[in-house]
């Protein structure tokens, strides 16, 4: 698992968005990146990404959010839209069940994918049409819990959890990549320009990930 060192940041992740068309994949990117919100908003056509800075314990630590089309025909691009990921939101629609039950075929793609350490947040979107909810919360967090994986619920349109989905990720691969380097080297928290570092996280996710309240 790399980590990249850009020249404004001391590291710099790449996350990926996944799930099916219409979850609402895009608002998430661009509610984090941009709080923008469109309630018209067209299916994604390829691949775009955005990027954002946040501080974690010091260190500026920027996101590069890719986000690509969630229907069947742009399923070439996959190797190449998942290559560096470390970590992944994988988002379903609460009100749409079909979304959920395509939850499973995506979570084993990017396990396929990417590397098995990688940091999965299980996202059920669009929690603010309650009177439309199909997928209870205790469905989302019983399947987050039986595959090691974060869960929360958020709202694109109410910016609901979108922060705290997104900073929870990038916080705890940050932790895994700081105590990598710390071992490394006595003074490898900031890694120099142009190298990476190699995590496992083996025996650390374990400890660290738990299924989030909403």
């Amino acid at each position: 698992m790399a980590y990249m060192l850009d020249d404004d940041c001391d590291y710099l992740f790449k996350v990926v968005l996944i799930g099916d068309s219409g979850v609402g994949k895009s608002n998430l990117l661009f509610r984090f990146t941009k709080n923008e919100f469109s309630l018209e908003s067209k299916s994604t056509i390829g691949v775009e990404f955005a990027t954002r800075s946040i501080r974690v314990t010091e260190k500026v630590v920027k996101a590069q959010i890719w986000d690509t089309a969630g229907q069947e025909r742009y399923r070439a691009i996959t190797s190449a839209y998942y290559r560096g990921a470390v970590g992944a939101l994988l988002v379903y629609d609460v009100t749409r069940k079909v979304t959920f039950d395509g939850v499973e075929r995506w979570l084993k793609e990017l396990r396929d994918y990417t590397d098995h350490n990688t940091v999965i947040m299980l996202v059920g979107n669009k929690a603010d049409l309650r009177h439309l909810r199909v997928v209870s919360t205790e469905d989302g967090k019983a399947f987050a819990e039986r595959e090691n994986t974060f869960f929360m619920e958020t709202s694109a349109l109410e910016s609901m959890n979108v922060d705290n989905a997104f900073i929870e990720v990038l916080t705890q691969i940050f932790r895994v990549a700081s105590r990598k380097a710390l071992i490394s080297s006595a003074d490898a928290t900031v890694l120099p320009k142009g190298h990476t570092i190699s995590v496992s996280m083996a025996d650390d996710v374990s400890a660290v990930k738990k299924v989030g309240c909403c």
